[in-house]
């Protein structure tokens, strides 16, 4: 009979992971225990100190992990390299700014929350929650949740944990799409467009698992490797084909989770329909964890393939970079949403993001880490700032937010600061230089050059300026186009004096003064923040300018955290 052996586990290496986590299950006895009136407070700092805790640990275990090249747990189950620790840093550090953002309640008195998820859109019983002042301060245990999955994600050199963390990650994800306060059917359908799709791509990730260990034996990475490396360790092992199809099923699910194309039809919907700061969370901390998976897996794999199989799943990635770019840079272009054009700008990112990986390189590695930061950065301020531009009826009732491009006109002159610091976010994502983005585009694109792959860093160029196009587009609209009503104003003017003097052009003239009137009738309105939501745009600001103007100290660090593999 063998007994089984409990195995030693370093629990210190744990800890970026355990912090979040805990504080997620003391986050579920809060909302069991806590009186309602210290929730929400007791949430927002609980969660916030986890997440500054994440922080700390890894930079506790930052000297041994760069000493050691790694730290294994329960046989590879858990693996901390350099890589590693510097996406956990990453992800902790956004996903710090995003919850400042969720957390704030606007000038308005309002967060972007249903009072109560559960109950039907437009229902007597939703009436009652929101005139009763419900809170929704679930949200919270569920963001650590979602980002324990996140810092899991890229910290296992087990493809069965791999799994597990992507659902750890995804399924609170699901639920918080559904919360919105306003748009309540649109949340709802966002949510189950994102369940649906998800479910598929964890699927085909499961499959491509079973493949690999049909023919390792294992699911662990450097098991494979080493199998790939030694082919007659299996009786399976003569057989590339099987582990090839199962790597492709496994960069599938991981491609969906970064918005690549053709994986990418879900991020539009999701995006617009999703509360607002959850867009923002979701748009940065999940590409960001997505992508320190894909160096992981396909960096790790692409180690043991022969230079046949190698080559083939390099064109792999050509095809879907180029796609991506192509899918986010001219359907971006179109967008009449604010929402639904930073998503298609989501897409575009994935595909720079993709061309950094063609070399399976430490350089390419780098260039991603710094990549998504800088795109994280400007990615959460900007959502941030779209909180604060709001509808508003002709009684002053403040509504949702003003995502149609029209509504953004003259939002320089009604405020110059949140005016300029969106510009300064569109700028980044643009790539222009001396914002974070332009070097984090050289970065990518100068890993490609390295690994021999100009062409893509060519057609990475020609796509970020198409892209420059609808990012411009806008700013010339905040900034030079007057606001609605002043348009309103002065076409009702000329369309009198024309009406006066003929009939026929009187009346066209009159028909689109009246198309002006209806669309001044639903105001727009800059609401204040409450602290929160400011101080993430301010911390954002300054991000993206100093990784613009200073990126040398940032790239140095993560220089020696681009070790992915032990």
């Amino acid at each position: 009979m063998n007994e089984f052996v409990a195995p030693e586990i370093d629990w210190s290496v744990l800890s970026p992971v355990l912090v979040v986590l805990a504080a997620g299950v003391v986050g579920v006895l809060v909302e069991a225990f806590v009186p309602a009136r210290a929730r929400r407070t007791t949430q927002l700092v609980l969660t916030l100190a986890a997440l500054a805790g994440t922080v700390v640990a890894v930079a506790l275990l930052w000297d041994r992990v760069s000493t050691d090249g790694l730290a294994f747990v329960v046989d590879g189950t858990f693996l901390l390299t350099p890589f590693t620790l510097g996406i956990q840093v990453v992800v902790a550090l956004l996903a710090f700014l995003g919850v400042l953002v969720i957390a704030d309640r606007t000038g308005a008195g309002e967060d972007s929350f249903a009072p109560t998820a559960a109950a039907v859109p437009g229902t007597a019983y939703e009436d009652a929650a929101r005139q009763a002042g419900l809170q929704q301060t679930e949200i919270y245990p569920l963001l650590l949740f979602a980002t324990g999955g996140m810092l899991l994600f890229p910290a296992t050199d087990n493809l069965i944990v791999l799994f597990i963390a992507l659902e750890m990650m995804s399924l609170p994800l699901y639920v918080l799409c559904a919360t919105a306060r306003r748009r309540r059917l649109l949340s709802q359908e966002a949510a189950f467009k994102y369940f649906l799709l998800g479910s598929f791509a964890s699927a085909l990730m499961l499959f491509g698992i079973a493949l690999v260990y049909g023919f390792a034996s294992s699911v662990g990475l450097e098991t494979v490797v080493f199998v790939l490396q030694h082919p007659d360790s299996t009786v399976l092992a003569d057989m590339p084909g099987l582990v090839i199809a199962g790597v492709l099923l496994v960069t599938v699910g991981l491609l969906f989770k970064i918005g690549a194309a053709p994986f990418h039809t879900w991020t539009p919907d999701v995006y617009q329909g999703a509360p607002t700061p959850i867009t923002g969370f979701m748009a940065a901390c999940v590409k960001a964890a997505a992508a320190g998976a894909l160096v992981r897996v396909v960096f790790t794999l692409a180690a043991g393939l022969d230079e046949q199989l190698r080559a083939d799943l390099v064109t792999g990635l050509w095809v879907v970079a180029i796609l991506t770019m192509l899918v986010g840079t001219v359907a971006g272009a179109v967008q009449t949403d604010v929402k639904r054009m930073l998503a298609y700008s989501s897409i575009a990112h994935a595909g720079f993001l993709l061309v950094a990986t063609v070399g399976f390189s430490v350089t390419g590695a780098r260039a991603i880490l710094f990549y998504v930061l800088a795109y994280g950065l400007a990615t959460v301020g900007a959502f941030a700032v779209v909180t604060l531009v709001r509808e508003r009826d002709a009684a002053g009732n403040v509504l949702g937010e003003a995502t149609h491009l029209s509504q953004w006109a003259g939002l320089g002159r009604r405020s110059p600061l949140l005016a300029a610091a969106f510009s300064l976010f569109l700028l980044s994502m643009a790539g222009i230089p001396l914002t974070a983005g332009f070097i984090a585009k050289f970065s990518a694109f100068s890993a490609a050059v390295d690994a021999g792959a100009w062409p893509l860093a060519v057609i990475g160029v020609l796509a970020s300026v198409v892209a420059v196009f609808f990012y411009v587009r806008l700013i010339v609209l905040m900034v030079l186009t007057p606001p609605a009503e002043d348009q309103a104003d002065v076409g009702g003017a000329a369309g009198g004096a024309a009406t006066s003097s003929t009939g026929e052009a009187g009346t066209t003239t009159g028909t689109l003064t009246a198309t002006r009137s209806a669309i001044a009738q639903v105001g727009v309105v800059v609401v204040s923040s409450r602290g929160p939501a400011a101080v993430a745009i301010a911390l954002c600001v300054v991000g993206v300018v100093a990784l613009g103007l200073v990126p040398g100290p940032v790239l140095d660090w993560m220089t020696h955290a681009a070790d992915f593999r032990p």
